[in-house]
């Protein structure tokens, strides 16, 4: 059975940092382009950050830029989401997702999904 887990995700401070994981089972990402989605309460969906199957990455929301990183270890079949200097607008759901090709920052592109890893920012 093809699955994502994401995980890492929890309450933290402005200004704090913190790292999600995308792992998978079932399947090797190696092949594949890997999304960070977030959905903040009462809010559409929104692209993050996405990193191809070659290393490659891009960035979607300016809000985050200079913030977060992405990252991939093929070895241990997973994908990072790096956050740092944490804001409380950035409070959200977090979901990871993979498809075949390059990167899009629509989710309705993506194949395989996550149940998600909630963040929330707040003193």
């Amino acid at each position: 059975q093809l699955q994502l887990v994401e995980s890492g995700g929890g309450l933290v401070q402005p200004g704090g940092s913190l790292r999600l994981s995308c792992a998978a089972s079932g399947f090797t990402l190696d092949y594949y382009t890997v999304g960070w989605f977030r959905q903040a309460p009462g809010k559409e969906r929104e692209g993050v950050f996405c990193i191809s199957s070659s290393g490659g990455s891009t960035n979607y929301a300016d809000s985050v830029k200079g913030r977060f990183t992405i990252s991939r270890d093929n070895a241990k079949n997973i994908v990072y989401l790096q956050m740092n200097s944490l804001k409380p607008e950035d409070t959200a759901d977090y979901y990871c997702a993979a498809k075949v090709g390059p990167c899009s920052r629509y989710y309705s592109n993506y194949n395989y999904w996550g149940q998600g890893t909630q963040v929330t920012v707040s003193s």
